[in-house]
């Protein structure tokens, strides 16, 4: 019994031999999982590493559009002069100057390169479902706005506000504007297209004594002169005009039309081809500069535009339920109606997609211009979001010029907020025809800053709604219009994944001609040198 109690010397050497090699193999446990955490912390590391170089546009801009916003308004307790605000933004000056410098180039070259080297019905079946998806989400982004502006009420707490208000804008007519849209779509002069686009002017001749004739008031009594003063009615005669900036509907009808002949001339058109392609490439080169100064250029754009803003709490007297029910109208269609549709269509991860277009949306915040922004845009989705460029080259020029969701939203939330302050109620039949109006408005305004407001005048005049009210819309509009836009940017951004899906099996056509005269290989070259002298 004893022992069995007590091992034996065989079992206590195994006993021992145990308990020397456990200590061995809790250490060499330990350094395995100091090992293995100092590797999972390199992986880390070398996993935000990697990001960064990836995302790293997308950082910066993001980045400079917190420290704009930032120093804006610490500067604000400053009481700066209008030289030294012009001075804080001249680096964003600058960016504006260069991108729209890149602009035109850019949309002609993209155009007639897109529409000369794909067979024309391929782009007949893509321009056709551009043209109806702008069309619904324009209609939708309409039809948002004047549920909101219905549900809400935001005009009916301001009609006072609006009562002692008397700003002045300018005469425009609805007829002529759409006479102007169509003169614009077909420019007298190319090269002048290119600096100036035509519109309507008018001209106001008020009443005068010699309107009269020659009256010898000694004779006529002055009230009855008073009378024959004030009855006459001053004659506005809309004359031919011009307003700065390049005519993009014409040159993008232009373009569109010069790359289907180009196209249709096959190999008696390839030398034209082949210069638009390397013009492409070459302007697409500069944007991939340019794209490193844009976070500079936005911070102090956006500094210089929080500093010259008028006073918040003013504003959140006037407008603060119409700026909520616009910003609530675009949250809604950036967030829901656009990712619903790509998720509907494509049947993918539409917050993926919108990831990868942090860069083009911060840049079009910043800038205020989907025009401006439209080399930033070509950039992230064809980085980014490996977008074919047949799709992008032709879809993105023609979004950032006819799809304007942001504006369409805006214009209807306006126009209603205005009739809501003149106690003027639209029926359903009103509602409706102000939903077309809104939409063909919005699809002929131009991208370029502060259009919004030229459409909305020829909105409140179609809808018989008082055009001077607009002036207390204008406190609000520096921060609307640039929400505005970067909607308008995403709208062009979904509708190019949505097109490239719906195009998918179209773009797997072989093209007219290969894009090889900017990556031309040496050996040809040569062969082709050689052929001279033989």
């Amino acid at each position: 019994m004893m022992k069995a109690t007590h091992p034996s010397c065989e079992d206590r050497s195994e006993l021992d031999s145990v308990e020397v090699v456990a200590p061995e193999e809790n250490q060499t446990h330990h350094r395995c999982t100091e090992n293995s955490g100092y590797i999972s912390s390199v992986q880390n590391g070398s996993n935000i590493v990697a990001f960064l170089k990836k995302n790293i546009f997308v950082v910066l801009t993001m980045t400079a559009v917190a420290l704009g916003i930032c120093l804006g308004f610490a500067l604000r307790h400053i009481k700066m002069s209008a030289q030294s605000v012009e001075y804080l933004s001249f680096p964003g000056e600058l960016l504006m100057r260069v991108l729209q410098m890149l602009v035109l180039p850019l949309i002609v070259s993209s155009l007639i390169t897109g529409m000369s080297t794909v067979d024309r019905k391929v782009y007949g079946k893509m321009g056709l479902r551009a043209f109806c998806y702008y069309m619904v989400t324009t209609v939708i982004a309409a039809f948002t706005g004047i549920a909101l502006a219905v549900l809400i009420q935001p005009g009916k707490l301001f009609r006072d506000a609006l009562e002692s208000s008397g700003g002045k804008t300018e005469t425009v007519q609805s007829v002529d504007a759409f006479l102007d849209l169509m003169r614009n779509m077909f420019p007298s002069n190319l090269v002048e297209a290119c600096f100036r686009k035509y519109k309507t002017v008018y001209l106001r001749n008020d009443p005068t004594r010699e309107h009269l004739g020659v009256i010898n008031t000694t004779e006529i009594s002055e009230s009855l002169f008073i009378v024959l003063f004030l009855t006459w009615k001053p004659i506005v005669l809309p004359v031919p005009g011009t307003s700065d900036g390049f005519n993009s509907l014409g040159l993008l009808v232009f373009s569109v039309a010069f790359g289907l002949i180009l196209s249709s001339m096959e190999t008696k058109g390839k030398p034209l081809r082949d210069y638009f392609t390397c013009l492409n490439e070459a302007i697409m080169r500069l944007v991939n500069i340019v794209i490193w100064y844009s976070p500079v250029g936005i911070l102090f754009l956006l500094a210089g535009q929080v500093v010259k803003m008028t006073d918040i709490g003013q504003l959140g007297l006037q407008v603060a339920m119409y700026v909520v029910t616009v910003i609530t109208g675009l949250i809604i269609h950036s967030f829901f109606t656009l990712p619903l549709i790509y998720l509907i269509v494509t049947r993918k991860n539409p917050l993926k997609f919108m990831a990868g277009l942090l860069q083009a949306l911060s840049t079009a915040f910043g800038t205020s211009s989907s025009s401006a922004t439209l080399p930033v845009t070509i950039h992230c989705m064809e980085r980014n979001q490996q977008i074919d460029k047949q799709v992008t080259r032709f879809m993105l020029p023609l979004g950032a010029t006819m799809n304007m969701d942001g504006a369409a939203l805006y214009e209807a939330v306006a126009a209603l907020f205005i009739a809501q302050v003149n106690n003027m109620e639209f029926n359903l039949g009103q509602i409706i025809v102000l939903s077309l109006i809104v939409t063909a408005a919005s699809t002929g305004a131009a991208g370029i800053p502060q259009a919004g407001m030229v459409s909305m005048v020829i909105v409140l005049a179609s809808a018989g709604l008082p055009t001077e009210d607009i002036s207390l819309l204008m406190t609000a509009d520096w921060i609307l219009d640039r929400l505005r836009t970067a909607t308008n940017v995403l709208g062009d951004c979904i509708g190019v994944g949505v097109v490239q899906h719906l195009s998918r099996h179209e773009l797997k056509a072989p093209v007219l001609q290969e894009t090889s005269v900017c990556q031309e290989n040496d050996a040809v070259k040569l062969m082709r040198i050689s052929s001279l002298y033989l």
